[in-house]
């Protein structure tokens, strides 16, 4: 049997996965809601239920052990409540301190910047402007803890409000928006 491999935006509020083998998850919206794919599919990586974008569906056990290795970059844009200063994201570049299953982990090195068109991100409510500014950073890691990039920001005081996953090595979301499916070649 030949390999299927797509690349979907997940939406807002999905897990990255298909079946629930949880009980405590059973008002979790999964992504077999959307999409009606082959039993075999599986997410490679995860974004979390409150992130969204670029995520990758494989039939292919080595393409997935590929993608998720530190040699594939993850990009994600990021909006942070607050204004964020080249002093912070210098901190953000240099890794910082944050908890992974309960151990204190110096994240890597990475890459920051302040992200100063966000035209191509798809328009959803986050909150109100009259709680705050927010500010837009690109940030682009070779690793992925769980929640990592959330711990990073709020690490240095500036939670992340809204995450969206763009690029995974050399796949990108382009111009794609939530729900959108595509095949794509390995």
């Amino acid at each position: 049997m030949e390999n299927a491999y797509y690349k979907i935006y997940k939406p807002y509020g999905y897990l990255s996965q298909f079946v629930n083998n949880q009980n405590r998850r059973k008002n979790k919206k999964l992504l077999s809601e959307i999409y009606n794919l082959s039993e075999s599919i599986m997410a490679v990586g995860r974004l979390d239920e409150k992130s969204e974008g670029l995520l990758l569906l494989t039939t292919d056990g080595k393409f997935s052990n590929h993608i998720t290795s530190s040699k594939i970059e993850k990009e994600y844009h990021v909006m942070v409540d607050g204004l964020i200063t080249n002093e912070q994201i210098e901190i953000l570049k240099g890794g910082v301190e944050i908890s992974v299953n309960g151990k204190p982990y110096h994240t890597k090195p990475c890459s920051a910047e302040l992200l100063k068109d966000t035209s191509h991100i798809v328009e959803r409510f986050v909150r109100d402007e009259k709680h705050g500014p927010t500010s837009w950073l690109k940030i682009t890691l070779k690793e992925g803890k769980f929640k990592q990039v959330r711990k990073m920001t709020a690490k240095i005081g500036f939670p992340t409000l809204r995450l969206v996953r763009v690029r995974i090595g050399n796949y990108y979301l382009e111009d794609m928006k939530p729900e959108d499916i595509k095949t794509i070649s390995y």
